[in-house]
């Protein structure tokens, strides 16, 4: 295994964590619409507020992580997806000044317009990364110089917009089963019936989503016929443990539903990256346009010193996650502090 490869699995690992774990928090925002009384959505709040900000460090370390080991493909995506990834950004801003301006008044009218807010901006921060997502796996308009030819139009193709409905369900499903982790009593029994709709919705746009893959992704077909069995495995993992997801919310078992709904979304990054594996951006234009984990990568000794760079930093990000999580652990407690 070269470095390029290395790089490229270890980009998948801290996107995949940043999903893990923001996923559920922005899943939490739509889902605080539908709760009644000011005291269920302060629960909801105070059930990501701890968190949700250090979730967002696996984004930044993501993209930091593509700068240095495949600039050109960094340039290339930021710069093709712009649009798109400035209304992220906004979105994100936004959904942070809701969090933390929601509270700062008492009247239902200042709350509620903070509450719309929060929940609109989470839900189109999973639909843009559910886009963005279903654009690479697609294929962008790229030319011989790598240059994106399109516009943000061009980005809201169906399939991309079927990725991006199956991410916001993913998200629901995720969060709905860690409001359940963080809650008790009358609200928790809201959340259980409330996965009644989340957990299948979710898998059948998982499903529809694949099958749209194999009949129209070009791409994507032919890494199937190439590592069938590898991706044949990993999709199965990933329909067994979102099963599993109903059979342990039977069983009163919310910390191991939780759990799976956090592995399907391991496995469905490990069914992107073994579905574009070598390449990281296909053009839809000219062969010669993709960009692969070797033609967009920095050179070997830049590859080589970051490597080392990132055997430091991530075991970091890790130790701060797990620390944060460890001390904010329990069911939510409101007090006079909380949101």
């Amino acid at each position: 295994m070269d470095l390029n490869t290395i790089w490229f699995l270890l980009i998948c690992v801290l996107f995949g964590g940043y999903a893990v774990l923001d996923g559920f928090d922005l899943g939490a925002g739509p889902l605080l619409l539908f709760t009644k009384g000011d005291h269920d959505r302060r629960v909801i709040l105070n059930a990501i507020g701890p968190v949700w900000n250090g979730n967002e460090v696996w984004l930044v370390t993501g993209g930091g992580a593509l700068f240095a080991a495949f600039p050109n493909v960094y340039a290339t995506v930021f710069s093709g997806l712009y649009d798109a990834f400035m209304l992220l950004l906004a979105a994100l801003i936004f959904r942070a000044a809701a969090i933390e301006f929601r509270s700062q008044r008492p009247e239902a009218g200042w709350r509620s317009a903070w509450d719309g807010a929060f929940a609109g901006s989470s839900l189109l921060s999973a639909l843009l990364i559910g886009v963005a997502i279903g654009n690479i796996a697609w294929g962008l308009p790229l030319d011989r110089g790598h240059e994106f030819r399109g516009t943000l139009l061009t980005l809201l193709h169906p399939y991309a917009l079927l990725v991006g409905c199956t991410t916001v369900a993913l998200f629901l499903m995720h969060g709905n089963l860690y409001l359940l982790l963080k809650t008790d009593g009358p609200m928790q029994a809201t959340l259980m019936r409330w996965t009644r709709i989340t957990v299948p919705s979710y898998l059948v746009l998982f499903v529809a989503t694949n099958a749209a893959t194999i009949l129209f992704n070009p791409n994507i077909a032919a890494a199937i016929s190439r590592r069938l069995w590898l991706l044949g495995a990993i999709f199965a993992t990933s329909i067994a443990v979102t099963l599993n997801i109903v059979r342990e919310l039977r069983r009163r078992r919310e910390r191991r539903a939780f759990l799976c709904s956090a592995l399907s979304i391991v496995t469905l990054m490990g069914l992107f990256a073994a579905g574009v594996y070598p390449n990281l951006v296909s053009s839809t234009l000219d062969p010669a346009g993709t960009l692969t984990i070797y033609n967009g990568a920095a050179t070997q000794k830049s590859l080589q010193f970051m490597f080392w760079v990132a055997m430091i930093g991530v075991p970091i990000v890790l130790l701060y996650s797990t620390a944060i999580y460890y001390t904010f652990r329990g069911k939510v407690i409101l007090t006079d502090e909380s949101y």
